[in-house]
Protein backbone atom coordinates (compact mmCIF):
# COMPACT_ATOMS: atom_id res chain seq x y z
CA UNK A 1 0.00 0.00 0.00
CA UNK A 2 1.32 3.44 -0.92
CA UNK A 3 1.45 6.20 1.67
CA UNK A 4 -1.28 8.29 0.03
CA UNK A 5 -3.68 5.36 0.46
CA UNK A 6 -3.33 5.27 4.24
CA UNK A 7 -5.76 6.79 6.70
CA UNK A 8 -4.40 9.92 8.34
CA UNK A 9 -4.29 8.21 11.74
CA UNK A 10 -2.21 5.31 10.38
CA UNK A 11 0.13 7.64 8.54
CA UNK A 12 0.62 9.78 11.65
CA UNK A 13 1.44 6.68 13.69
CA UNK A 14 4.03 5.51 11.17
CA UNK A 15 5.62 8.94 11.03
CA UNK A 16 5.80 9.14 14.82
CA UNK A 17 7.39 5.66 14.93
CA UNK A 18 9.94 6.89 12.35
CA UNK A 19 8.87 4.16 9.91
CA UNK A 20 8.41 6.82 7.23
CA UNK A 21 9.46 10.43 7.01
CA UNK A 22 7.24 13.47 6.64
CA UNK A 23 8.96 14.25 3.35
CA UNK A 24 8.10 10.77 2.06
CA UNK A 25 4.48 11.22 3.08
CA UNK A 26 4.20 14.59 1.38
CA UNK A 27 5.99 13.42 -1.77
CA UNK A 28 3.55 10.51 -2.03
CA UNK A 29 0.57 12.86 -1.70
CA UNK A 30 1.98 15.28 -4.27
CA UNK A 31 2.64 12.43 -6.69
CA UNK A 32 -0.98 11.33 -6.32
CA UNK A 33 -2.13 14.90 -6.87
CA UNK A 34 -0.09 15.13 -10.06
CA UNK A 35 -1.45 11.79 -11.29
CA UNK A 36 -5.18 12.32 -10.74
CA UNK A 37 -5.93 16.00 -10.25
CA UNK A 38 -5.92 16.82 -13.99
CA UNK A 39 -8.86 14.42 -14.30
CA UNK A 40 -10.99 15.89 -11.50
CA UNK A 41 -9.71 19.46 -10.95
CA UNK A 42 -10.18 19.20 -7.19
CA UNK A 43 -7.05 21.17 -6.22
CA UNK A 44 -6.79 24.56 -7.93
CA UNK A 45 -3.92 26.11 -5.97
CA UNK A 46 -0.90 23.88 -5.40
CA UNK A 47 1.36 24.19 -2.38
CA UNK A 48 4.13 21.74 -3.39
CA UNK A 49 7.20 23.82 -2.50
CA UNK A 50 5.73 25.02 0.79
CA UNK A 51 4.61 21.50 1.67
CA UNK A 52 8.02 19.97 1.04
CA UNK A 53 9.67 22.72 3.08
CA UNK A 54 7.21 22.17 5.95
CA UNK A 55 7.82 18.41 5.73
CA UNK A 56 11.57 18.87 6.04
CA UNK A 57 11.03 21.05 9.11
CA UNK A 58 8.66 18.45 10.54
CA UNK A 59 11.30 15.75 10.10
CA UNK A 60 13.83 17.97 11.89
CA UNK A 61 11.43 18.27 14.82
CA UNK A 62 11.18 14.48 15.01
CA UNK A 63 14.97 14.13 14.83
CA UNK A 64 15.31 16.42 17.85
CA UNK A 65 12.80 14.35 19.81
CA UNK A 66 10.50 17.32 20.33
CA UNK A 67 6.77 16.99 21.03
CA UNK A 68 4.55 16.58 18.00
CA UNK A 69 0.84 17.01 17.27
CA UNK A 70 -1.66 14.28 16.34
CA UNK A 71 -1.38 15.06 12.60
CA UNK A 72 2.38 15.57 12.45
CA UNK A 73 3.48 15.26 8.83
CA UNK A 74 0.03 14.33 7.49
CA UNK A 75 -0.93 15.93 4.12
CA UNK A 76 -4.25 17.81 4.06
CA UNK A 77 -6.10 20.19 1.74
CA UNK A 78 -7.69 23.57 2.46
CA UNK A 79 -10.65 25.15 0.66
CA UNK A 80 -9.95 28.35 -1.31
CA UNK A 81 -12.54 30.36 0.62
CA UNK A 82 -10.52 30.58 3.85
CA UNK A 83 -7.31 32.50 4.48
CA UNK A 84 -3.98 30.71 4.21
CA UNK A 85 -0.97 32.96 4.49
CA UNK A 86 0.55 33.79 1.10
CA UNK A 87 -2.38 32.43 -0.93
CA UNK A 88 -5.32 34.10 -2.62
CA UNK A 89 -8.69 33.64 -0.92
CA UNK A 90 -10.49 33.59 -4.25
CA UNK A 91 -13.75 32.02 -3.06
CA UNK A 92 -14.05 30.83 -6.66
CA UNK A 93 -14.10 34.40 -8.03
CA UNK A 94 -11.63 35.65 -10.64
CA UNK A 95 -11.76 39.22 -9.31
CA UNK A 96 -10.46 38.04 -5.92
CA UNK A 97 -7.17 36.53 -7.10
CA UNK A 98 -5.51 39.63 -5.66
CA UNK A 99 -6.90 38.96 -2.16
CA UNK A 100 -3.74 37.35 -0.81
CA UNK A 101 -3.95 36.44 2.86
CA UNK A 102 -1.40 37.94 5.23
CA UNK A 103 -2.36 35.57 8.05
CA UNK A 104 -3.95 32.16 8.50
CA UNK A 105 -7.59 31.63 9.37
CA UNK A 106 -8.16 29.81 12.69
CA UNK A 107 -8.94 26.46 11.06
CA UNK A 108 -5.72 26.55 9.01
CA UNK A 109 -3.70 27.60 12.06
CA UNK A 110 -5.23 24.83 14.16
CA UNK A 111 -4.53 22.12 11.58
CA UNK A 112 -0.94 23.29 11.18
CA UNK A 113 -0.53 23.47 14.96
CA UNK A 114 -1.59 19.80 15.03
CA UNK A 115 1.22 19.09 12.56
CA UNK A 116 -0.77 18.81 9.32
CA UNK A 117 0.91 19.90 6.08
CA UNK A 118 -1.15 21.64 3.40
CA UNK A 119 -0.47 20.18 -0.06
CA UNK A 120 -3.13 22.11 -1.98
CA UNK A 121 -6.21 24.32 -1.91
CA UNK A 122 -9.50 22.97 -3.20
CA UNK A 123 -12.14 24.33 -5.53
CA UNK A 124 -15.51 25.88 -4.68
CA UNK A 125 -18.26 27.53 -6.74
CA UNK A 126 -18.20 31.32 -7.00
CA UNK A 127 -19.03 32.84 -3.62
CA UNK A 128 -19.41 29.24 -2.32
CA UNK A 129 -23.13 29.49 -2.99
CA UNK A 130 -24.01 26.44 -5.10
CA UNK A 131 -24.30 22.68 -4.62
CA UNK A 132 -22.32 22.41 -7.88
CA UNK A 133 -18.58 23.15 -7.96
CA UNK A 134 -17.78 25.16 -11.06
CA UNK A 135 -16.59 28.73 -11.63
CA UNK A 136 -14.99 30.98 -14.23
CA UNK A 137 -11.84 31.38 -12.12
CA UNK A 138 -10.81 27.74 -11.66
CA UNK A 139 -13.12 25.67 -13.85
CA UNK A 140 -15.28 22.67 -13.03
CA UNK A 141 -14.52 20.00 -10.44
CA UNK A 142 -15.67 16.57 -11.63
CA UNK A 143 -17.26 13.85 -9.55
CA UNK A 144 -14.68 11.03 -9.52
CA UNK A 145 -17.45 8.42 -9.97
CA UNK A 146 -19.24 10.05 -12.91
CA UNK A 147 -18.39 13.34 -14.60
CA UNK A 148 -22.06 13.90 -15.51
CA UNK A 149 -23.01 14.16 -11.83
CA UNK A 150 -22.16 16.97 -9.42
CA UNK A 151 -19.36 16.38 -6.88
CA UNK A 152 -21.49 18.54 -4.62
CA UNK A 153 -20.82 22.03 -3.40
CA UNK A 154 -19.57 24.14 -2.13
CA UNK A 155 -16.80 21.86 -0.80
CA UNK A 156 -16.86 19.82 -4.02
CA UNK A 157 -13.12 20.12 -4.50
CA UNK A 158 -12.49 18.97 -0.93
CA UNK A 159 -14.73 15.90 -1.30
CA UNK A 160 -13.28 14.92 -4.67
CA UNK A 161 -9.72 15.34 -3.37
CA UNK A 162 -10.35 12.98 -0.43
CA UNK A 163 -12.18 10.48 -2.63
CA UNK A 164 -9.23 10.14 -5.04
CA UNK A 165 -6.52 10.13 -2.35
CA UNK A 166 -5.18 13.69 -2.48
CA UNK A 167 -4.77 13.90 1.28
CA UNK A 168 -6.61 11.71 3.77
CA UNK A 169 -8.29 14.78 5.32
CA UNK A 170 -9.83 17.82 3.66
CA UNK A 171 -11.04 21.05 5.18
CA UNK A 172 -14.51 22.22 4.22
CA UNK A 173 -17.21 24.57 5.44
CA UNK A 174 -20.96 24.22 5.60
CA UNK A 175 -23.63 26.92 5.61
CA UNK A 176 -26.38 24.92 3.91
CA UNK A 177 -24.90 21.48 3.33
CA UNK A 178 -21.55 22.44 1.82
CA UNK A 179 -19.65 19.69 3.68
CA UNK A 180 -22.34 17.06 3.92
CA UNK A 181 -23.63 17.17 0.35
CA UNK A 182 -20.21 16.90 -1.36
CA UNK A 183 -19.28 14.06 1.01
CA UNK A 184 -22.53 12.32 0.00
CA UNK A 185 -21.98 12.91 -3.73
CA UNK A 186 -18.36 11.67 -3.61
CA UNK A 187 -18.84 8.75 -1.23
CA UNK A 188 -16.80 9.96 1.76
CA UNK A 189 -17.49 11.07 5.33
CA UNK A 190 -18.24 14.72 6.08
CA UNK A 191 -18.87 16.31 9.47
CA UNK A 192 -20.69 19.59 9.93
CA UNK A 193 -19.89 20.49 13.56
CA UNK A 194 -22.21 22.44 15.84
CA UNK A 195 -22.28 26.19 15.48
CA UNK A 196 -19.60 27.61 17.78
CA UNK A 197 -17.52 24.42 17.83
CA UNK A 198 -14.72 25.27 15.34
CA UNK A 199 -13.42 28.87 15.27
CA UNK A 200 -13.81 30.82 12.03
CA UNK A 201 -12.44 34.15 10.81
CA UNK A 202 -10.90 35.45 7.59
CA UNK A 203 -8.36 38.21 8.36
CA UNK A 204 -8.54 39.30 4.71
CA UNK A 205 -12.26 40.05 4.95
CA UNK A 206 -13.33 43.63 4.29
CA UNK A 207 -15.94 43.46 7.05
CA UNK A 208 -17.96 41.09 9.18
CA UNK A 209 -20.05 38.44 7.47
CA UNK A 210 -23.85 38.80 7.37
CA UNK A 211 -25.45 37.77 10.65
CA UNK A 212 -27.28 34.72 9.34
CA UNK A 213 -24.05 33.49 7.73
CA UNK A 214 -22.34 33.90 11.09
CA UNK A 215 -25.07 31.79 12.72
CA UNK A 216 -25.16 29.01 10.11
CA UNK A 217 -21.67 28.66 8.58
CA UNK A 218 -19.24 26.25 10.24
CA UNK A 219 -15.83 24.73 9.46
CA UNK A 220 -15.32 20.97 9.47
CA UNK A 221 -13.50 17.93 8.06
CA UNK A 222 -14.05 15.43 5.25
CA UNK A 223 -12.27 12.07 5.32
CA UNK A 224 -12.45 8.43 4.22
CA UNK A 225 -12.92 7.07 7.76
CA UNK A 226 -14.63 8.04 11.00
CA UNK A 227 -11.33 7.72 12.84
CA UNK A 228 -9.83 10.42 10.62
CA UNK A 229 -12.88 12.62 11.13
CA UNK A 230 -12.30 12.36 14.87
CA UNK A 231 -8.66 13.40 14.81
CA UNK A 232 -9.28 16.21 12.30
CA UNK A 233 -12.32 17.48 14.22
CA UNK A 234 -10.38 17.59 17.50
CA UNK A 235 -7.55 19.49 15.82
CA UNK A 236 -9.87 22.01 14.17
CA UNK A 237 -11.92 22.67 17.31
CA UNK A 238 -9.18 24.32 19.39
CA UNK A 239 -9.93 27.84 20.59
CA UNK A 240 -8.93 30.93 18.63
CA UNK A 241 -9.77 34.21 20.33
CA UNK A 242 -10.49 35.86 16.98
CA UNK A 243 -13.85 34.05 16.91
CA UNK A 244 -16.06 35.26 19.78
CA UNK A 245 -18.73 32.67 18.87
CA UNK A 246 -16.43 29.76 19.80
CA UNK A 247 -17.81 27.72 22.71
CA UNK A 248 -15.69 25.71 25.21
CA UNK A 249 -17.77 22.53 25.02
CA UNK A 250 -16.24 19.06 25.60
CA UNK A 251 -15.70 16.89 22.54
CA UNK A 252 -16.99 13.82 24.39
CA UNK A 253 -20.04 13.76 26.67
CA UNK A 254 -21.39 11.19 29.09
CA UNK A 255 -22.94 8.10 27.51
CA UNK A 256 -26.71 8.03 27.30
CA UNK A 257 -26.93 4.23 27.33
CA UNK A 258 -29.20 2.64 24.74
CA UNK A 259 -29.75 5.51 22.33
CA UNK A 260 -33.13 6.20 20.74
CA UNK A 261 -32.88 7.00 17.04
CA UNK A 262 -35.60 8.85 15.14
CA UNK A 263 -35.84 7.56 11.58
CA UNK A 264 -37.06 10.27 9.19
CA UNK A 265 -38.03 8.76 5.82
CA UNK A 266 -40.24 11.39 4.23
CA UNK A 267 -40.82 15.03 3.54
CA UNK A 268 -44.60 15.39 3.34
CA UNK A 269 -45.67 16.00 -0.23
CA UNK A 270 -42.28 15.12 -1.70
CA UNK A 271 -41.21 11.77 -3.16
CA UNK A 272 -37.92 10.29 -1.96
CA UNK A 273 -35.61 8.56 -4.46
CA UNK A 274 -35.54 4.75 -3.97
CA UNK A 275 -31.74 4.79 -3.53
CA UNK A 276 -32.17 7.19 -0.62
CA UNK A 277 -34.92 5.10 1.02
CA UNK A 278 -32.84 1.96 0.65
CA UNK A 279 -29.81 3.57 2.29
CA UNK A 280 -31.92 4.75 5.24
CA UNK A 281 -33.40 1.29 5.82
CA UNK A 282 -30.00 -0.41 5.60
CA UNK A 283 -28.55 2.08 8.07
CA UNK A 284 -31.47 1.60 10.46
CA UNK A 285 -30.99 -2.18 10.45
CA UNK A 286 -27.27 -1.84 11.17
CA UNK A 287 -27.95 0.44 14.12
CA UNK A 288 -30.64 -1.88 15.48
CA UNK A 289 -28.24 -4.83 15.33
CA UNK A 290 -25.81 -2.77 17.43
CA UNK A 291 -28.42 -2.10 20.13
CA UNK A 292 -29.81 1.26 19.06
CA UNK A 293 -33.59 1.73 19.40
CA UNK A 294 -34.79 2.93 15.99
CA UNK A 295 -38.35 4.15 15.46
CA UNK A 296 -40.03 6.28 12.79
CA UNK A 297 -40.36 9.89 13.92
CA UNK A 298 -40.63 13.18 12.07
CA UNK A 299 -38.62 16.18 13.33
CA UNK A 300 -40.69 19.30 14.01
CA UNK A 301 -41.83 21.34 11.02
CA UNK A 302 -39.10 20.09 8.69
CA UNK A 303 -40.19 21.96 5.57
CA UNK A 304 -40.89 25.16 7.49
CA UNK A 305 -37.46 24.99 9.11
CA UNK A 306 -35.75 24.54 5.75
CA UNK A 307 -37.74 27.41 4.25
CA UNK A 308 -36.63 29.63 7.14
CA UNK A 309 -33.00 28.99 6.10
CA UNK A 310 -33.85 30.21 2.61
CA UNK A 311 -35.78 33.27 3.80
CA UNK A 312 -33.13 34.49 6.21
CA UNK A 313 -30.17 33.62 4.00
CA UNK A 314 -31.59 35.47 1.01
CA UNK A 315 -32.60 38.46 3.13
CA UNK A 316 -28.99 38.84 4.30
CA UNK A 317 -27.66 38.18 0.81
CA UNK A 318 -29.77 40.89 -0.80
CA UNK A 319 -28.39 43.49 1.58
CA UNK A 320 -24.74 42.47 1.91
CA UNK A 321 -23.76 40.01 -0.84
CA UNK A 322 -25.91 40.60 -3.93
CA UNK A 323 -24.10 43.70 -5.22
CA UNK A 324 -20.69 41.99 -5.15
CA UNK A 325 -22.14 38.76 -6.52
CA UNK A 326 -23.72 40.50 -9.51
CA UNK A 327 -20.60 42.57 -10.13
CA UNK A 328 -17.89 39.94 -9.64
CA UNK A 329 -19.65 36.59 -9.97
CA UNK A 330 -19.83 34.43 -13.08
CA UNK A 331 -22.95 33.66 -15.09
CA UNK A 332 -23.67 30.37 -13.30
CA UNK A 333 -23.77 31.88 -9.81
CA UNK A 334 -25.89 34.81 -11.01
CA UNK A 335 -28.41 32.45 -12.57
CA UNK A 336 -28.48 30.13 -9.53
CA UNK A 337 -28.83 33.12 -7.20
CA UNK A 338 -31.78 34.57 -9.14
CA UNK A 339 -33.53 31.20 -9.20
CA UNK A 340 -33.09 30.81 -5.45
CA UNK A 341 -34.14 34.37 -4.73
CA UNK A 342 -37.41 33.79 -6.62
CA UNK A 343 -38.53 31.42 -3.84
CA UNK A 344 -37.65 33.67 -0.89
CA UNK A 345 -40.04 36.29 0.51
CA UNK A 346 -39.10 39.97 0.42
CA UNK A 347 -38.50 41.08 4.01
CA UNK A 348 -38.82 44.47 5.60
CA UNK A 349 -37.11 45.03 8.95
CA UNK A 350 -40.08 43.83 10.99
CA UNK A 351 -40.44 40.64 8.92
CA UNK A 352 -36.74 39.93 9.26
CA UNK A 353 -36.88 40.31 13.04
CA UNK A 354 -39.95 38.08 13.27
CA UNK A 355 -38.16 35.40 11.20
CA UNK A 356 -35.13 35.52 13.51
CA UNK A 357 -37.45 35.19 16.48
CA UNK A 358 -39.18 32.21 14.83
CA UNK A 359 -35.78 30.54 14.55
CA UNK A 360 -35.55 30.49 18.35
CA UNK A 361 -38.88 28.70 18.61
CA UNK A 362 -37.82 26.08 16.09
CA UNK A 363 -34.53 25.57 17.92
CA UNK A 364 -36.53 24.89 21.09
CA UNK A 365 -38.85 22.40 19.36
CA UNK A 366 -35.96 20.50 17.79
CA UNK A 367 -34.07 20.46 21.12
CA UNK A 368 -37.09 18.88 22.80
CA UNK A 369 -37.36 16.37 19.95
CA UNK A 370 -33.65 15.49 20.27
CA UNK A 371 -34.08 15.06 24.01
CA UNK A 372 -36.53 12.25 23.27
CA UNK A 373 -34.47 10.92 20.34
CA UNK A 374 -30.80 11.89 20.86
CA UNK A 375 -30.04 10.78 17.29
CA UNK A 376 -31.88 11.58 14.09
CA UNK A 377 -31.29 9.36 11.06
CA UNK A 378 -32.36 11.17 7.91
CA UNK A 379 -31.24 11.67 4.31
CA UNK A 380 -28.47 14.00 3.28
CA UNK A 381 -30.70 14.80 0.30
CA UNK A 382 -34.01 13.28 -0.77
CA UNK A 383 -32.44 12.81 -4.21
CA UNK A 384 -29.60 10.73 -5.62
CA UNK A 385 -26.76 13.14 -6.58
CA UNK A 386 -27.95 15.74 -9.08
CA UNK A 387 -26.83 15.96 -12.71
CA UNK A 388 -24.23 18.66 -13.39
CA UNK A 389 -25.71 22.20 -13.48
CA UNK A 390 -29.20 21.14 -12.45
CA UNK A 391 -29.52 24.56 -10.80
CA UNK A 392 -29.17 26.32 -14.17
CA UNK A 393 -32.62 25.28 -15.39
CA UNK A 394 -34.79 28.01 -13.90
CA UNK A 395 -36.85 28.63 -10.78
CA UNK A 396 -38.94 25.45 -10.99
CA UNK A 397 -35.80 23.31 -11.05
CA UNK A 398 -34.42 25.30 -8.12
CA UNK A 399 -37.60 24.65 -6.12
CA UNK A 400 -37.07 20.93 -6.67
CA UNK A 401 -33.47 21.23 -5.48
CA UNK A 402 -34.41 23.26 -2.39
CA UNK A 403 -36.98 20.65 -1.36
CA UNK A 404 -34.47 17.85 -1.95
CA UNK A 405 -31.93 19.64 0.26
CA UNK A 406 -34.33 20.29 3.14
CA UNK A 407 -32.48 17.84 5.46
CA UNK A 408 -29.38 20.00 4.98
CA UNK A 409 -31.02 23.41 5.24
CA UNK A 410 -33.18 22.68 8.29
CA UNK A 411 -30.27 21.48 10.40
CA UNK A 412 -28.01 24.34 9.27
CA UNK A 413 -30.39 27.15 10.26
CA UNK A 414 -30.61 25.59 13.74
CA UNK A 415 -26.84 25.30 14.19
CA UNK A 416 -27.01 21.53 14.67
CA UNK A 417 -24.23 19.04 13.87
CA UNK A 418 -24.72 16.62 10.99
CA UNK A 419 -22.58 13.79 9.70
CA UNK A 420 -22.78 12.44 6.14
CA UNK A 421 -22.07 8.68 6.12
CA UNK A 422 -21.43 6.76 2.86
CA UNK A 423 -23.53 3.64 2.35
CA UNK A 424 -22.01 2.11 -0.77
CA UNK A 425 -22.84 2.46 -4.45
CA UNK A 426 -26.10 2.18 -6.36
CA UNK A 427 -26.09 2.43 -10.16
CA UNK A 428 -22.42 3.38 -9.97
CA UNK A 429 -23.02 6.42 -7.74
CA UNK A 430 -22.50 6.86 -3.99
CA UNK A 431 -25.39 6.64 -1.56
CA UNK A 432 -25.43 7.80 2.03
CA UNK A 433 -27.34 8.91 5.11
CA UNK A 434 -27.11 11.75 7.58
CA UNK A 435 -26.84 11.50 11.37
CA UNK A 436 -27.99 14.55 13.35
CA UNK A 437 -27.80 15.22 17.08
CA UNK A 438 -28.33 18.07 19.50
CA UNK A 439 -25.77 20.88 19.69
CA UNK A 440 -22.31 19.78 20.85
CA UNK A 441 -23.23 16.09 20.70
CA UNK A 442 -21.09 15.22 17.69
CA UNK A 443 -19.87 12.29 19.77
CA UNK A 444 -23.26 10.59 19.30
CA UNK A 445 -23.07 11.04 15.53
CA UNK A 446 -19.48 9.77 15.37
CA UNK A 447 -20.22 6.71 17.50
CA UNK A 448 -23.21 5.76 15.35
CA UNK A 449 -21.18 6.36 12.19
CA UNK A 450 -18.58 3.91 13.47
CA UNK A 451 -21.33 1.30 13.76
CA UNK A 452 -22.38 1.92 10.17
CA UNK A 453 -18.75 1.88 9.03
CA UNK A 454 -17.95 -1.38 10.84
CA UNK A 455 -19.90 -3.53 8.39
CA UNK A 456 -18.38 -1.94 5.29
CA UNK A 457 -14.95 -0.77 6.47
CA UNK A 458 -13.28 2.59 5.72
CA UNK A 459 -13.70 4.02 2.25
CA UNK A 460 -10.79 3.31 -0.10
CA UNK A 461 -9.44 6.04 -2.37
CA UNK A 462 -10.51 5.51 -5.97
CA UNK A 463 -9.13 6.30 -9.39
CA UNK A 464 -11.34 8.81 -11.21
CA UNK A 465 -13.79 7.31 -13.66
Amino acid sequence: MQLWQLEAADLARRIKAREVSCVEAVRSSLARLEAVNPRVNAVVDGCADEALGAAAQADAVLAKGEATGPLHGVPVTIKVNVDQRGHATTNGVEAYRSVVAKDDSPVVANLQRAGAIVVGRTNTPAFSMRWFTDNAAHGRTLNPYNADVTPGGSSGGAAAAVAVGIGAIAHGNDQGGSIRYPAYACGVYGLRPSFGRVPAFNPSGAGERPMVVQLTSVQGPLARSVRDLRVAFAAMAQRDVRDPWWAPAPLESASTGSVSVALCTELPGYACDPEVSDALQRAARRLERAGYRVEPAQPPRLRETADLWLSLTMADSRLLVEEALMRDGDDTIRQAYRAMDAHAPQFDTASYMRALAARTGLMREWALFLQRHPLLLMPVSWRHPFPVDADQRGSAAMREILDAQSPLLSTAILGLPGLSVPMGLRHGLPTGVQLVSDRFREDLCLAAAEVLEAEAGPVAAIDPA
